[in-house]
């Protein structure tokens, strides 16, 4: 498995990968429409290509031939700590296999380097699985909520942890 840092080059392969994760993860809790509405607001090809393009945050891919997963983050003005995970999913034929854990510690290694010493990021709160994932990684609650995304009302954990 190779790592590397994102090129709008691969915004297609993006999109793919969360459609995927997309509606294996939450779909069971908001509904496959739902879904659709988010990554439709979310993960749209220029958004993507214009999200890989900015120079304060980092795209990460996983890649086997194809991309398999990927993670964006970077520093933060708004949040509970000084940067913030904005994505990370997995192709789901692939949780489990490691490649979620990697991409994670190779964004926080980015956001050493950038001067973070802490990360935040957001979780459906019914979604158990991302859950274990982030709470094997250090992260803990901070906050419990409800927001809008794309319409949709949803309750969500806002998540924090050490650098």
């Amino acid at each position: 498995m190779e790592f590397r840092t994102a090129t709008p080059a691969d915004a297609v392969a993006v999109q793919h990968v969360a459609r995927k994760a997309w509606h294996a993860a939450h779909a069971p809790i908001v509904g496959a429409n739902a879904v659709e509405d988010m990554l439709a607001e979310w993960y749209d090809r220029d958004s993507l290509e214009t999200a890989i393009r900015k120079d304060d945050t980092t795209m990460i891919v996983a890649v086997e031939a194809e991309v398999i997963g990927f993670a964006q983050g970077g520093p933060s003005e708004d949040g509970p700590a000084d940067a913030v995970v904005w994505r990370i999913y997995v192709h789901p034929d692939r949780w489990g296999d490691g490649a979620g854990t990697k991409l994670l510690n190779r964004l926080f290694e980015d956001l050493r380097a950038r001067n973070c010493a802490s990360a935040w990021l957001t979780v459906m709160a019914e979604n158990n699985i991302a859950l274990s994932f982030y709470r094997k990684h250090g992260f803990e609650i901070n906050q419990e909520r409800t927001v809008e995304h794309a319409g949709h009302e949803v309750e969500d954990r806002v998540l924090v942890r050490e650098l």
